[in-house]
């Protein structure tokens, strides 16, 4: 069976002397990989440079459900970015994004909101003239309601405290290791309810955006079973 869908790379491994296997997200079908022919060669029809992650694709791919590793029939480029490749703040956000994304997101079957989620959150990222900063944050927030574990109640004066555990504001502070603080969960409620287009405009010292940042990854691994590490948290820490 032949599927026309949009995707989004996240990740490419080499196979072979000119092939390689991607795993691919798309809207048609969830997460999915496919084994690519040909693209290392040096007059490939289809450039490897196009198959990079975080690349956001056009495919018709050939489908059958009792097979994991299926084939392309067409690839074309959906949207060439225009400042990530060239912005290194822009490329370590989206690389933790992406990783973000490879290692939590397990499902193959169409989630059409998350997909175009995912696709509008690297469009944004791309096109922003603003800081960057704050992106990987209200990505993380935002994704964990589609993972199934979106923060429960409202952060105010009588609930300052947020549980990772129990994955709500309260007004009991947890025990250090489950906790966020009054200032990283007012932060958090922040990240909830402020649009993406606006999200530079959330002022916080770095020291506050690595604690937060800390705390998400700590809330993400409470909730994901076998949650693998991150790593590209570790370049955002020099980059931003």
């Amino acid at each position: 069976m032949l599927i026309k869908t949009r995707g989004i790379v996240l990740r490419s491994i080499k196979y072979a002397e000119t092939s390689l296997i991607c795993d691919v997200y798309t809207e048609e079908l969830g997460l999915r990989t496919y084994i690519i022919s040909g693209v290392r060669k040096p007059k490939a029809k289809v450039s490897a440079g196009l198959l990079q992650m975080m690349t956001l694709l056009d495919l018709v791919v050939y489908h059958r459900k009792d097979k994991e590793l299926n084939r392309t029939k067409e690839i074309k480029p959906n949207y060439l970015y225009r400042s990530i490749p060239f912005d290194a703040p822009k490329r370590a956000v989206g690389t933790f994004m992406t990783e973000l994304l490879r290692k939590t997101i397990r499902e193959a079957e169409a989630n059409p909101d998350l997909f175009n989620f995912l696709y509008h959150s690297f469009l944004h990222l791309d096109d922003t003239p603003h800081s960057v900063a704050n992106i990987h944050l209200y990505f993380m927030v935002q994704l964990s309601h589609f993972l199934g574990f979106m923060p429960g109640g409202t952060y105010s004066e009588h609930t300052p405290f947020f549980d990772l555990r129990e994955g709500i504001f309260t007004s009991n502070k947890p025990e250090p290791l489950y906790c966020m603080d009054d200032s990283c969960a007012q932060m958090l409620h922040q990240f909830i309810t402020t649009p993406i287009t606006r999200i530079h405009e959330l002022q916080l010292p770095n020291t506050l955006r690595q604690t937060l940042l800390d705390k998400l990854i700590l809330f993400y691994r409470y909730h994901i079973d076998n949650m693998p590490e991150l790593n590209a948290h570790l370049v955002l820490r020099e980059v931003l």
